[in-house]
């Protein structure tokens, strides 16, 4: 018996789904997607140093952080790198790694300020979706499921206790070296909660379909876990789906 095709018949490929992490500072999101990265082969999107680069590239510039046309031309410097062994992505301003350079607690503070900044956030939009393109990442972040990839097949929040994710914060803060104190982290941190619930652009909540995990009494184990446990039940229902 034979087949024959027409030849404008197209193959079709499934790609590997996009997965998202959202929810606030010190709920686990950026440990657990490196893990996750690492376990799955996955690309690890860490959209929060994009913005922690802009903050960055503002003091090192001298640009308000109230200046939003300036702070949305520094974007354009920003590019990913996408290792081949897939892991984190590298994030690199004018060409440079900036990675030991943004994760300090003023710079943390100053990314959630503009962050708030229509312009800065449709600056930086593109540059997160083209990384995403492909599928096959993990992207966290405190809107990627509402606003950066609305259409991602696996959406996931992360919370806990503000005095656990406080604490988590702290020893994470510790271990590059410095020595805050843990009242100041609190209450740095619900600083920016406030900030970063009540901005009116594109504020931190979960979305309608997301899936919301309570962090405050597991370990990273645990949650890694659970988001594997998620992947593969979501990636089982993509693969049945007639419409996909």
């Amino acid at each position: 018996m034979h087949f024959s095709y027409g030849t404008n018949m197209k193959v079709r490929t499934i790609k590997q789904p996009v997965i998202v992490v959202d929810g606030p500072a010190g709920s686990g999101k950026s440990t657990v997607c490196k893990h996750f990265a690492e376990k799955t082969g996955y690309s690890y999107l860490d959209t929060g140093a994009l913005y922690r680069t802009v903050a960055w590239l503002a003091a090192a510039a001298g640009v308000p952080l109230d200046d939003e046309a300036r702070l949305a031309e520094l974007c354009i410097g920003i590019e990913f790198l996408i290792p081949e062994s897939k892991g984190k992505m590298i994030i690199l301003a004018d060409g440079k790694n900036v990675e030991n350079v943004i994760r300090t607690e003023n710079v943390g503070m100053s990314a959630s300020k503009i962050s708030k900044l229509t312009g800065v956030r449709k600056a930086l939009l593109p540059i997160q979706r083209e990384a995403g393109k492909e599928g096959g990442i993990i992207a966290e972040g405190r809107d990627m499921g509402t606003v950066v990839f609305p259409d991602a097949e696996i959406k996931i929040y992360l919370d806990a206790d503000p005095g656990v994710r406080a604490g988590r914060r702290w020893l994470e803060l510790r271990g590059r070296g410095e020595k805050p104190e843990y009242n100041d982290v609190f209450e740095d941190m619900v600083r920016r909660d406030a900030q970063d619930r009540s901005r009116d652009v594109a504020p931190l909540k979960p979305s309608d379909d997301a899936f919301i995990i309570d962090t405050t009494n597991m370990d990273i184990e645990a949650m890694v876990e659970a988001i594997v446990k998620i992947y593969h039940n979501r990636s089982s229902e993509i693969r049945e789906s007639p419409y996909r």
